[in-house]
């Protein structure tokens, strides 16, 4: 992306490769004759009682509670890039909507269709709808000077747009039973923070207190308690222009803890799937998922960037190739951790089906990641391509054909 800094961009690699060394350190550790003791660290029990789950096991505390965080720094995102970022104009926002829109459709579509349209699988639908903005990022970040900005842009651009749509889905889709008494308290509490932000509250601490409230009243609600962390990030004052305003505070403050803690924590407890073989991945569910990140998810990208820039909806992003934009699309194929996550929510009673889940999410991601790679790699970016011209244009001049001088 233009304009980040060395160091942020060395964040970012760092980050995406931490989180694939915890994913595969989980995958190792389940195939291992540590697998036992590992599965039993993860279901040990922590902490008091808490609604609806009672003593939480250290897999529900990060699933749960630490997950909440890595969804405030989603909702400070998307509320920053609405009003005072990339998505801040209609323009702006017309091309990855749509594309986000349709890399959702997709590959759900595709995934009913493998699993047949079966009872007992369609309520995992949602599974391979996800973008993983930390791995996509990390595996760009892999390419160094080869990553053409403007592909960055707009793959962040899009799973950010894409989270919005995960965050709704979970809300509306994959609730328990609700306490309605829980989500009245909920609403006060997330009016209280509305007021706060009214008022000319600038001090962060308030929002953070209301927000550890309504992640609790969440949880007992039976709506996802990670929701608190979207809706307090919505109340946090943007200050639009402003440098160091309380959101943007926050986020760079909280952004590594979830980038280096929260999301390896996560990829760790989750990644950690028994791989019985080819036959295994063969079956309805795994195959849905992997087809629907790999394949439905380039189609529905690509397809719908191609559809709306040839009906003249919205232009093409400057200095980027078709195969460029191909290569993105493939990318956005990396579900990893937003997959894991609805995964989980998906089969709650079947813990069989959610390891089948996983071992899907994790096959269709690491095809994207691999081929999506190798596309990017060997094809040298169009901005590149754009600053060699100019070059050439100063030293042989660009009045005649052939740069001769007139």
């Amino acid at each position: 992306m233009a304009g980040i800094s060395s160091d942020q961009q060395q964040q970012e690699k760092f980050a995406g490769l931490l989180l694939i060394a915890a994913a595969a350190a989980a995958l190792l550790l389940a195939n291992s004759g540590f697998a036992q003791g590992f599965h039993a660290i993860l279901e040990t029990k922590l902490g008091p009682p808490m609604p609806r789950f009672g003593a939480m096991s250290v897999h529900q505390w990060v699933a749960d509670g630490l997950m909440a965080i890595f969804f405030l720094l989603i909702g400070l995102e998307v509320k920053r890039e609405w009003y005072d970022g990339r998505l801040s104009t209609p323009a702006e926002r017309r091309l990855p909507i749509i594309a986000a829109a349709a890399g959702m459709a997709v590959p759900a579509l595709l995934y009913l269709m493998v699993v047949g349209f079966d009872p007992a699988l369609i309520q995992g639908w949602a599974i391979p709808s996800a973008t993983d903005i930390a791995f996509a990022v990390g595996v760009l970040a892999l390419l160094g000077a080869r990553a053409n900005p403007a592909i960055k842009l707009l793959i962040v651009t899009i799973a950010i747009v894409d989270d919005v749509g995960a965050v709704i889905i979970i809300a509306l889709v994959y609730t328990a039973d609700l306490n309605v008494t829980a989500i009245g308290v909920a609403a006060v509490l997330l009016g209280c923070l509305a007021a706060l932000n009214l008022f000319g509250v600038r001090r962060v601490w308030p929002y953070l207190i209301g927000f550890a409230l309504l992640w609790f009243a969440m949880l007992a609600s039976g709506i996802h308690a990670t929701i608190a962390g979207v809706l307090a990030a919505l109340t946090i004052p943007l200050g639009r222009g402003e440098a160091r305003s309380p959101l943007k505070r926050l986020e760079h403050n909280i952004h590594p803890w979830v980038m280096f803690g929260v999301m390896p924590l996560f990829g760790m407890v989750s990644a950690g799937v028994h791989i019985g073989g080819l036959s295994e991945l063969l079956q309805p569910l795994p195959l849905a998922i992997l087809a629907g990140l790999f394949v439905g998810k380039q189609l529905g990208v690509f397809g719908s960037i191609w559809l709306t820039v040839r009906a003249g909806i919205a232009p093409k992003p400057d200095h980027t190739r078709w195969i460029e934009l191909y290569g993105a699309s493939v990318l956005c194929g990396i579900g990893f951790t937003m997959s894991l996550f609805i995964g989980a929510l998906a089969f709650p009673q079947s813990p069989e089906a959610v390891e089948a889940a996983k071992l899907g999410a994790l096959a269709g991601s690491l095809l994207s990641a691999l081929f999506g790679f190798a596309v990017l790699r060997f094809v040298a970016p169009a901005i590149a391509d754009a600053q060699e011209e100019s070059e050439a244009q100063e030293i042989f001049g660009a009045d005649q054909p052939g740069g001769k001088r007139s």
